[in-house]
């Protein structure tokens, strides 16, 4: 009982993605400019999409979710880690702890779906195009949408509650930049290892076949795009899917191998150096990848600028 409570009472205290010193300041300017370019880009892109009527189809559709989801990915994490750098308490309340591992683990499952479904809607686009209209109409795009963000928060949802029921009565210091479920478990004192092999199964299904997918996916549209014989198309596809790719495993592969590790092999200062890819690089790529290098996205953008 007395560890209960101590458990459910008490503040943690984060490491920090570094040792805090004399470079805080100039740590906290990178994370804040990242963190603005990851806002204007997505916010930008979603404004084009809504304004220009151009692009109100199944693909832009998805692309303004994923800025959308993107916005709240990087908010959830980079604000606090950035005031750390300039506090001199780096604690976070139980709580706010809960709401961080909620956020963190629904957000980035709802994107991992939302990037395969996008390279479904292209495969569509490019191998099938005359049964296109049919297969991605608007109720369809609806329901992927919703399906993804319906999942991801269940599983969001029983990983936090479990998580946060478990008796923390070791040290509270989280080493890590936030709340994330692997830098939680050393904390807690009792055999995890079950618990363990539920995340990995979890990585394995929110992870790893989505990223199956898209592979498939793209391996499938350079196939299509190369026996058409078009030497201006074929380049154009193999840049596009390359930048996609790119980025995509940028996630994928650095996500899985934190969440598919047993819990002996992590490594603190490895796994904070992988989180800053899934949480901040991809946030703030994404808008320029599947989006400004796209010349509708483009032409959309003059037209508003006049």
């Amino acid at each position: 009982m007395e560890t209960g409570n101590h458990s459910c009472g008490a503040d943690f205290i984060l490491v920090g993605l570094f040792q805090y010193g004399q470079m805080d300041t100039f740590l906290f300017t990178v994370i804040a400019i990242l963190f603005a370019v990851a806002l204007i880009g997505n916010i930008t892109l979603v404004h084009l999409i809504r304004l220009d009527k151009r692009l109100h189809t199944p693909m832009y559709f998805l692309l303004s979710q994923l800025s959308i989801i993107d916005m709240m990915y990087i908010s959830t994490t980079v604000p606090k880690m950035a005031a750390n750098f300039l506090s001199d308490t780096k604690t976070i309340s139980f709580l706010g702890c809960e709401i961080q591992v909620f956020m963190f683990f629904n957000l980035a499952g709802c994107e991992a779906l939302l990037l395969g479904f996008m390279s479904y809607d292209r495969y569509i686009a490019i191998c099938r195009p005359l049964h296109y209209p049919v297969l991605m109409n608007w109720k369809f795009c609806c329901s992927m949408v919703a399906s993804a963000w319906s999942s991801t928060s269940v599983n969001a949802l029983v990983h936090t509650m479990y998580v946060f029921q478990l008796p923390f009565c070791r040290s509270r210091i989280v080493n890590h930049f936030f709340c994330e479920v692997p830098s939680l478990l050393p904390l807690v004192c009792e055999d995890t290892s079950q618990y363990e092999l539920t995340i990995l199964v979890s990585g394995l299904v929110v992870l790893l076949l989505p990223f199956l997918a898209i592979v498939a996916s793209y391996a499938r549209v350079l196939v299509v795009v190369f026996q058409m014989g078009s030497g201006q198309g074929q380049s154009r596809a193999v840049s596009t899917c390359s930048s996609h790719l790119t980025v995509a495993s940028l996630f994928y592969v650095t996500g899985l191998s934190t969440y598919t590790q047993p819990h002996s092999l992590h490594s603190p200062g490895r796994d904070k150096v992988v989180a800053v890819f899934y949480s901040i690089v991809t946030p703030v790529l994404n808008p320029f990848i599947y989006s400004l290098r796209n010349k509708e996205v483009m032409g959309a953008l003059k037209r508003q600028m006049g």
